[in-house]
Order: structure tokens, then sequence, then C-alpha cells
């Protein structure tokens, strides 16, 4: 760190004595990057999530004063945060809505490293990491709406209850550490594990986690902000009805991050083979992927098992989460045969989209190999015009005045649907705000991008403006004594014809001879420039 001479007084002093014991932290070793320019988001999805999680953690803090952990009064406590406490409905929809962007930010960013082949440059452990703390980002949210204990969180509580007890040997012990033994301990364990000890563990693996270097880009982080709450606005959460021990519970079906495994219970199965062997084992081949990548390349069109893997992966995936939440809408079906699933029927697609993975594969390698091809033949036939959007001075102002006035109208038409008690329309608005910073801070670093590439201006001449001189001065006079003279030629000597001069050709006077002066001694000679 550079040390300056000069003393430092008041807020200046202050900023530089934090600045100094923060350098003593692991904080400064971290290198931040804030792009001058737009970079695709999916080489910082991991600074995404963990930005996410910040947004979490403020959020579910502003909660913490309000809930109140205790079973006949945790649903009663959100609905008065909801409904009662001033933002508290903003509040909430941010930390539910923060809650499923981070697991799909998460699941996002590991499959670009696993397609990408990120994990093979030397980062096994961050892989390895990164797979653990995705599960743990998903039991934190699966903790947090469990802790309102509505008929959907009874239902999750039921189903983990059901699935630790399951576990061979250990099953019951784990149960009572973790779940303890009645719908009491349920909430007050749920709500110690969401606030806690999950996000101690959260902050550990990402000490370990992330790399050194770490990609900060505002206009992305503003615009995922933005979206959280336009989803919030649009879809608000629901409380849902409060649990009843004494009434039966309604059809519902968990967050969609834990269907998938909800559909594999639904085909009636032993519950631990499907509910938690089938995901462990999945779990733990991630995990080992590093180990079992034997190709050199990092491409996924080098690796076509791997990539046939991962998509097959990402098939069964998704329809299994689709599956988990389909339940038939007939209702003079009993309600138990509503909810099984044919297990032929599901293990029989499971295989199927196997082989349709793998040739999915192949197909999408040989369009991309083929494409790269016809590039390359493109290329050999001569530069290819590229279509470039370039905005001149004047637009760029326009634009950048126009948002600016976009965002006054916005922060006062979001106020008053707040005053008003359109809850949702301000959450709303409020996020179309984030999208329009975004895109202001985006054009701004645009215009400063086009500034610093600009070409240097070309260099002016500078040329002196010499007196006119007269006709007497350009031509000397020439006397008859001259010519008398010259014309006298010795005998036998002929008259030589004159030499044609060339033609002078004015040099340019630079600035420099302007400012040199020049001496009319008439006592210097060669000599005198003749070095010593």
């Amino acid at each position: 760190m550079a040390v300056s001479l000069e003393r430092k007084t008041g807020i200046v002093a202050l900023l530089y004595w934090i600045w100094d014991g923060v350098d003593r932290t692991i904080f400064t070793a971290i290198k931040f990057s804030f792009p001058a320019r737009f970079v695709s988001p999916f080489g910082f999805l991991g600074m995404l999530t963990f930005t996410v999680f910040i947004i979490l953690g403020v959020s579910g803090a502003l909660l913490m004063f309000y809930y109140q952990p205790i079973l006949d009064r945790a649903w009663d406590s959100v609905e008065f945060i909801n409904d009662e406490v001033p933002f508290g409905f903003h509040i909430r929809n941010i930390h539910y809505h923060g809650s499923n962007a981070m697991v799909l930010l998460a699941v996002l960013h590991m499959y670009y490293q696993y397609f990408s082949g990120r994990y093979k440059i030397r980062n096994e452990v961050l892989w390895m990491t990164g797979v653990i703390l995705g599960v743990v980002t998903i039991l934190e949210a699966f903790t947090g709406y469990d802790v309102i204990f509505s008929e959907r969180a009874e239902l999750a509580i039921s189903i983990a209850a059901s699935l630790t007890t399951s576990i061979p040997v250990v099953g019951p012990t784990i149960r009572d550490a973790a779940l303890g033994s009645g719908f009491s301990d349920f909430v007050l364990r749920f709500y110690a594990q969401h606030v806690f000890l999950l996000p101690i563990v959260m902050l550990g693996l990402m000490a370990v986690h992330f790399p050194r270097f770490l990609v900060f880009d505002v206009p992305m982080v503003m615009a995922i902000g933005g979206a959280i709450l336009i989803t919030g606005g649009v879809f608000p959460i629901d409380l849902g009805f409060k649990f009843e021990p004494t009434v039966p519970p309604g059809v519902t079906v968990p967050e969609w991050y834990l269907t998938g495994i909800y559909a594999f219970m639904r085909t009636q199965y032993d519950k631990f083979v499907t509910g938690l062997l089938w995901p462990l084992v999945f779990i733990i081949s991630l995990v080992l992927i590093p180990f079992l990548d034997r190709y050199k390349k990092f491409s996924w069109r080098d690796r076509p098992m791997v990539t046939a893997f991962g998509i097959t992966s990402l098939a069964q995936i998704m329809v299994t989460t689709y599956w988990g939440f389909y339940i038939s809408p007939d209702v003079s079906i009993p309600l138990v045969e509503r909810l099984v699933i044919d297990p032929i029927f599901f293990y029989g697609t499971m295989l199927l989209l196997v082989p349709l993975g793998f040739g999915f594969t192949y197909m999408m390698i040989k369009l991309a190999n083929e494409a790269e091809r016809k590039s390359k033949l493109a290329k050999s036939a001569g530069p290819q015009k590229v279509a470039t959007i370039n905005l001149s001075d004047k637009w760029i102002n326009w634009l950048l005045v126009a948002l600016l006035a976009f965002q006054v109208f916005l922060n006062i038409a979001a106020y008053n649907a707040a005053l008003t008690g359109m809850k949702n329309v301000s959450l709303f608005l409020i996020g179309i705000i984030l999208l329009v910073f975004a895109a202001f801070f985006h054009i701004y670093r645009y215009a400063l991008a086009q500034q610093k590439n600009a070409p240097p201006p070309a260099p002016v001449k500078i040329e002196e403006d010499l007196p006119e001189l007269s006709e007497s001065e350009a031509t000397p006079e020439i006397t008859g004594d001259v010519i008398s003279e010259t014309s006298k030629l010795p005998d036998g000597a002929s008259e030589e014809k004159p030499q044609e001069l060339a033609p002078t050709v004015p040099t340019p006077t630079t600035k420099a001879d302007l400012n040199a002066e020049t001496s009319n001694d008439p006592n210097l000679g060669s000599q005198d420039l003749t070095k010593p």
C-alpha cells in the first residue's frame, strides 16, 4: 500500500485508518474486478449467489424482530409481519423470492462450471466445496419456509421426519437431534438451524470455496435485485393455511427444489432408497466428477461422455420437478390414489431419458462442430462485418437524461403506491427502479469506455506567416559595371550556359523554430559549431 507523507485529518484520516486495519485481514487478499463493459454473467454466477445471500441475511435479520418461534404463535407472527408491520410485506417477499433466486443461481453456477470444465484447472477443492455448499443452500431454504408452520410446512416437516427415521441404525437418533420429539421442538430447532447453524456452515464453506479473484458487476447485481422485487410484486407469496392438528391438511406440495425428491417418494418404494439414497448417489457422483473426468480438454464438445451425463441429469431433474408438482385434479378419486405415481411409468421415463440425453448431446456436438467449420471457412474468405451498436455522445446524453427522468417518476409512483396500500405494486415499481439504475450505470460506463478508446486527435501543423517581400527586395539590382565585367571573356573561352537551379520548396516552420533564438553575431564561424 502506498504511504503518503501528507497530513490527513477528519474523515479522510478515519477512512485511511480503517483501510490500514482492513489491509491486515483476509478481505484485501481477495481481488475484486469491476468490469468496464458488459460481460456474460455466467462467469460470475457465484458472486451473484453470494450477493443474494447478503440480501437474505439483511432481510432475515429484519424479520427476526417480529417473528416468534413458538408453535401456536409462529404463523400468527408471520401474518402480523405481512399485514401490519410497515414494509413487512416487502421484506418478507424479498426474503422468500431471494431464497428461491439463491437456489436457482447456485444450480446454474454449478452446471456452468460443470459444462465449462472449470474443475479441471486445479479447482477440485473449489468444486467439491461448491457441491456441498449447494446442498446446504437447499437445506437452508427448506428450514426457512418450515418455520412458518403452515400446512405446507407441516407436510415438509413430516416428510423430513419420516426420511430421517428410515436411515438404518442411526435414523431415530438423527431425527431426535435435528427435529426433536414434537411439533413444538420442530419449530424451535428448525429456527435455530435456519438462522444460526446452517449460515455458519455456509460462511465456512464460502471462505474455502471463493477464489481470490472475484468479478463484481454493479449493473448485473442491480438487475438481479430488481428481478427479485419484480417477482415479489407479480407473484406475492401467500401465507397458506395455518396448521391445525385437529383439522385434516389439504392437498399441497413442497417447494420446487424439493418436488423432485417428492416425486420419487410418491412411487411408494422404500423411503430411504427413494428419498435419501438416490439423491446421495447423485451428490457423490458430482463430488467425484473431477477425478472421473479423464479428458484433457475443457470444452463440452471435447468431453462427450461427461457432457451427456450432465444433460441427462438436467433432463431428469426437470421432469421429476414437474412430476412432483402434478396432482390429478379429479376429486372423485381418493386423495391417496391421487398422490401415488405409477412406479413403472415413472422409472421407465427416467430410463428413457438416458439414451435421449446421450443422443441429444452427440447431436449438439455435431452441430457445434459444423458451425465452427463454417465459421473458419467464412474467416478464410475474408473479414466479416460484425453488427455493432455505436452511440454518439449526443444519444448517450439523451438516454442518460431520459433514464434519470424515468427514475424520478418511478420513485414518485412507488411512494404513492406504498401510501395507498398497493403493496405489490410498490414492490414491483421498486424492482423497475433497480432495473433502470442498472441500465443507467451500464450506459454511463459505456460512455466512459468510448471516451477512453477514442483515437487521439491529429497533430496540428503550425506555419509562420512570413512578411511579403517587395519587388526590389526579392530581385537584386544588376548594375552596368557588373554586366561589363562579366561580358569580357578571355580569348578562346566560350560562354557557358547558366545552370538551372532547382526550385526551392519552403519548409514549414514548427513551434520549436518559432521559439528558437537566432544570433546575428558576424564573428561566428564554422569552427564555432564544432564540438570542443
